[in-house]
């Protein structure tokens, strides 16, 4: 899975060498047994965040985005509802500098996707997402999110 808009397809290359190495330490790592935790890749540039937590209705979710890194969501167990739209138009209402994410008020318009075991999609600084929420009923859920620095 990868999102984005034509008018940045060419802004960055998804198979760069960044990218492959953290795409590899997915197929290679036991997923199911890494407990919670930051797992580093290739230092400060790729580093793997292993989280558990249980899905929340959409509305007591936010959408989110990231300024100076790529999220790479993996879904390792369980079933999620990730949300996502352009960041572009969207009003702000918070932002934390130091973990890098800035929160944005409900948009009026935005999609979806459900991600099953073994799936993954690739955010990029301009695609705000909405992760975390649940399809039908609130389930445990474990992921791997991986920050990819730009």
């Amino acid at each position: 899975m990868f999102y984005s808009e034509i008018k940045i397809a060419e802004k960055y290359n998804y198979l760069e060498e960044k990218f492959l190495v953290a795409y590899k330490w997915l197929k290679e790592q036991d997923l199911k047994t890494l407990p919670v935790g930051k797992y580093p890749i290739l230092g400060d540039i790729v580093v793997a965040n292993i989280q558990e937590y249980t899905t929340l209705p959409v509305e007591e979710k936010r959408f989110e985005t990231h300024d100076l890194y790529f999220d790479i969501q993996y879904l390792v167990e369980g079933i999620e509802l990730f949300g996502i739209c352009k960041r572009e138009g969207l009003n702000e209402n918070s932002f934390n500098p130091e973990k890098d994410v800035r929160f944005y008020d409900m948009p009026k318009n935005y999609g979806y996707i459900i991600l099953n075991p073994g799936d993954f999609i690739v955010v990029a600084p301009e695609d705000a997402h909405m992760p975390g929420c649940r399809v039908e009923d609130s389930v445990p859920v474990k992921k791997v999110v991986i920050k990819v620095k730009i």
